[in-house]
């Protein structure tokens, strides 16, 4: 098996942590090495025309001609060290975060968190006079407003839980939470406002998520259906075959139809009393073949 495949099949088993650490990875990695060509044959002003075609802007004439960039921004780093820090904090506060859910939250936090720093983002640099004279130019890329979505989310649904930190040892949820909101608030006027305005909103939305799951509502589900249904319609579809072979007499063909219906029967009551679920893989088939 070539590298090629090895890699193929480590995403293709790999929960949605790793398979979101993946994607980010190929992203920057094929960026960098475009950005090595474009070097080599003198063309390194190139460079900030393929990011602006993945960052999403501020500007709304610009970001009515790239929409695709609220999702593409969350994917992509230029900096080594942005997307390392981005990488190991999305990890750690991941692994905690599938402790308590599902991989399916997970990845809606993600891409919806993602999406709400976006949105906080463009709206502030359109909403506040400080930032007219950038507003043509400014972009924003990185992982971060998803990262924090998850951190916060996680850090708002058990806040007591303590994570350990080298040369400090045991700091609650609860506290690491509040610093880095902190610092991103801090951090505005410094520098980079743009990209911690946009941490404040992924930090709201996990915020909002993790409230509502204590309120017995799950805020990403709807995300989610909708990603079923695109995944199901690219999915290719299985061809069943199916043949015929017509009963030898009455007698064979009522003892089928009655063996049939017992096993009908029993898959249903097996339902009744386990869920779907306790189903084998077998009897999924059979009541999905008889459903068709």
């Amino acid at each position: 098996m070539g590298i090629a495949e090895e890699i193929k099949q480590s995403f293709k088993h790999s929960n949605a942590m790793f398979k979101l650490i993946y994607i980010n990875l190929a992203v920057f990695l094929i960026i960098n090495i475009i950005y090595v060509f474009l070097l080599l044959f003198g063309l390194k002003s190139v460079e900030v025309g393929l990011i602006k075609w993945l960052a999403v802007p501020a500007f709304l004439p610009n970001l009515a001609t790239r929409p695709w960039t609220i999702f593409t921004y969350m994917f992509t780093h230029e900096n080594f060290l942005h997307i390392l820090f981005n990488m190991l904090t999305l990890y750690w506060f991941s692994v905690i975060f599938l402790n308590y859910f599902d991989e399916k939250k997970l990845l809606n936090l993600y891409i919806l968190g993602g999406i709400a720093g976006a949105l906080f983002y463009i709206l502030s640099f359109n909403l506040f006079p400080v930032f007219q004279t950038s507003l043509p130019v400014s972009v924003a890329l990185g992982a971060s407003a998803s990262v924090l979505a998850i951190m916060i989310a996680i850090s708002v649904f058990v806040p007591n839980n303590s994570v350990y930190i080298i040369l400090i040892g045991p700091v609650k949820l609860k506290y690491i939470a509040i610093f880095f909101i902190f610092l991103d608030v801090l951090s505005i006027p410094v520098d980079n406002a743009g990209g911690h305005i946009a941490h404040l909103g992924g930090a709201f939305f996990g915020w909002f998520f993790a409230s509502q799951i204590k309120s017995g509502r799950d805020i990403t589900k709807w995300f989610g259906n909708i990603m079923d249904a695109l995944f199901s319609l690219l999915k290719p579809r299985e061809k069943i075959k199916v043949s015929y072979r017509r009963p030898s007499d009455e007698i064979e063909y009522n003892a089928q139809k009655l063996e049939r219906q017992n096993e009908i029967d029993r898959i249903l009551d097996k339902i009744s009393k386990g869920g779907y679920e306790s189903l084998s893989k077998e009897e999924k088939d059979i009541l999905f073949k008889m459903r068709k």
